[in-house]
């Protein structure tokens, strides 16, 4: 089948080379889930945006999905995925300006400030029931990532030590994660919330499967929510962030319902419909947002180099798919994993943490850009965190950005910043 350019409701984002992230701040007291994820706003402007509302208006070779600019004071925008076929470079190299409108500007909010005496728990969550099974060697891949993440707390010499940059009304933020323990669920996925499209049952994945099950964002909170009454982490505490990755073969959707439409905001992982838009997101649950709540981040199983013409990895632009640990899945869904994590460290709340002008926030600014890379090919890598090598994307600082008068901002690390 031909293609769909992933996008959203009327407006068409203009083909940069880069993902376009944006937010969409609370409206009228509302404090029902807000997701956050990253794409572009209608502030972007006439230069950025169309309207033509037809997805085969995308010019083919683009890097970017397309995105709604509004939200109706829940949902925010995507983690895009990106074009295969591009020739433009999507993977952008080091000193390569950032992709919002920099620098990020603080909002009055708290932080997740993972210091001495708070560290910050990071707690993942297989949600692999029978049927829907995920090989122990990702679930391992990860688990050790998220380790090696912990055991350099205190190091400037990877990407979460630009966090470090931020503060909160609730103090400045450190370098000091732990690892909660990984919880292997095996728990039934209730009834699909969100239906499949026929066509969406084959071609999504590079191998020609597709999708045999669909959760939208209230199941999955909801089994989140099942684990932390099960005694798990404590819920409302900016100290602990809960990582769910699903399985392959499992769509996710904001909403329950239609695959096919983007009415109501709706909006999907890569698929064959105009509702294609994200890679992964983070987010605050419970009925007391945006005063607190439980922060999530929604981990689907990395599509890389998928028939639909899209991609969540590095092999976007026509590039060649990098996996430092010669496990792609794995490999691939370390930088979602790592852009997620440090999004949410710096703006928990989802509205009013540190964020440009435009509603980009630290990893939106460097989404996809992975800088100065080593090691074999195929096998790259731009991180030595814990001895272990990774490939991930790089993160915004606000010191580099004003240090090279807006030349650079994107770093591997704080050692790193000019």
């Amino acid at each position: 089948m031909k293609p769909v350019a992933p996008r959203f409701g009327s407006f068409d984002v203009h083909p940069d080379p880069v993902d376009t992230p944006g937010h969409y701040f609370p409206q009228g007291g509302i404090t029902v889930r807000k997701l956050f994820v990253l794409c572009a706003l209608a502030a972007l402007g006439a230069a950025l945006l169309t309207t033509t509302g037809s997805a085969a208006a995308k010019p083919a070779g683009a890097c970017g999905a397309q995105a709604h600019p509004e939200g109706n004071g829940r949902f925010g925008g995507v983690i895009r995925a990106q074009s295969i076929a591009s020739t433009s470079a999507c993977a952008r190299t080091a000193g390569d300006p950032a992709g919002g409108t920099p620098p990020l500007l603080y909002q009055g909010g708290p932080v997740m400030a993972n210091t001495a005496s708070a560290p910050l728990t990071v707690t993942p969550i297989f949600w692999n029931p029978t049927g829907h099974s995920m090989p122990g060697s990702y679930k391992d891949l990860l688990k050790k990532y998220l380790q090696d993440v912990a055991v350099a707390s205190g190091s400037n010499t990877n990407v979460y030590s630009t966090n470090t940059e931020y503060f909160g009304s609730n103090g400045s933020i450190g370098y000091n994660i732990r690892l909660g323990r990984a919880i292997d669920d095996k728990h039934a996925m209730p009834p699909s919330g969100c239906t499949v499209a026929s066509n969406d049952t084959t071609n999504i994945y590079s191998d020609g499967s597709g999708y045999d099950y669909c959760l939208d964002d209230a199941q999955l909170t909801d089994e989140i929510q099942r684990n932390i009454d099960a005694g798990h982490l404590p819920q409302d505490d900016y100290s602990h962030i809960y990582v769910i990755f699903t399985a392959k073969h499992v769509e996710s959707c904001f909403n329950p319902g239609d695959t096919t439409s983007t009415a109501g905001n709706q909006a999907c992982t890569i698929n064959h419909q105009p509702t294609a838009a994200y890679c992964a997101y983070h987010s605050m649950m419970g009925p007391n947002w945006p005063l607190d709540g439980t922060i999530y981040a929604n981990m689907p199983y990395p599509i890389i180099h998928s028939p639909v013409g899209y991609t969540c990895g590095s092999d976007a632009g026509g590039h060649t798919a990098q996996s430092p640990n010669r496990n792609l899945d794995a490999d691939t869904e370390t930088s979602p994993t790592s852009h997620e994590i440090s999004e949410a460290i710096t703006d928990p709340n989802v509205f009013n943490g540190w964020i440009d002008s435009t509603g980009y926030e630290n990893g939106d600014e460097c989404a996809y850009v992975y800088g100065a890379m080593v090691g074999k090919p195929g096998q790259m890598y731009n991180q030595v965190i814990n001895k272990h090598h990774y490939l991930t994307q790089e993160e915004f600082s606000n010191t580099d950005y004003a240090n090279t008068a807006g030349a650079g901002g994107c770093v591997q690390s704080e050692s790193a910043v000019g």
